[in-house]
């Protein structure tokens, strides 16, 4: 028995049928079957060795699987210097502008809860996020930490300005021993693998009043004259 050996490659197949890189199976059919047509030997130009050569074309690339165009890259992404944002931003979001090394001013759209470290990317550049606080509103953690002045020693009520918006506390007299109130859940809000963290409010005392320059003068006397007095 004589077997039959294959005597073409897929270029060579995709060329006799006249067809280009990876084609559907339904033009593929139509292309086959326009081929045949014309190398049919009862056709002008067509004979045996042509059409079994068809054929063959087809039957090679009909058993080809069929890939996909390769996708294009995605583009690196560039690393700048980073974003310096605020405790307030880092917890609320929103609008913020940085400028890269090449000059270019960036805003941005950021999310709520950002983390020193996390990264937000504008097009093709991704920006590494740092927190700088202030001496009114830092950052430790997940931990928001807010300043806040006593109106006076006996306590009460507290407005507050926090990044959430404006709030009213309750400070009572063991707040006030341990100089602090911890709101739980309202400082930067859970992001990632990040739990919600706390809002912890420091209290300082109220000033002492300036005193008056009559009564500066009057404890002056009373000192000077105290000992006299004694005699």
């Amino acid at each position: 028995m004589v077997v039959a050996t294959r005597t073409m490659d897929s270029r060579r197949a995709r060329a006799v049928l006249g067809v280009r890189g990876n084609v559907g199976e339904a033009a593929l059919r139509a292309a086959f079957r326009q081929a045949v047509k014309a190398a049919h030997p009862d056709r002008p130009g067509g004979d045996a060795a042509k059409l079994r050569e068809v054929v063959e074309a087809y039957g090679l690339l009909k058993a080809a699987p069929v890939q996909p165009p390769a996708a294009p890259p995605l583009p690196k992404p560039v690393l700048a210097d980073g974003i310096e944002i605020s405790p307030a931003l880092a917890a609320s979001g929103g609008r913020a502008f940085t400028r890269l090394g090449d000059g270019r001013r960036l805003a941005l759209d950021l999310p709520a809860g950002l983390r020193p470290g996390d990264k937000v990317r504008a097009g093709e550049t991704l920006l590494t996020v740092s927190v700088k606080g202030s001496a009114g509103l830092t950052l430790r953690g997940d931990d928001l930490w807010l300043a806040a002045e006593l109106p006076h020693l006996a306590g009460g009520r507290l407005p507050l300005a926090t990044p959430s918006g404006p709030k009213e506390i309750w400070v009572g007299r063991r707040d006030i021993a341990r100089g602090l109130v911890r709101l739980t859940g309202q400082g930067l809000p859970a992001r990632g693998p990040h739990a919600a963290g706390d809002l912890i409010v420091t209290l300082k005392a109220p000033p002492t009043p300036a005193e008056s320059g009559a009564r500066s003068r009057l404890r002056a006397f009373q000192a000077a004259w105290a000992p006299a007095a004694s005699l």
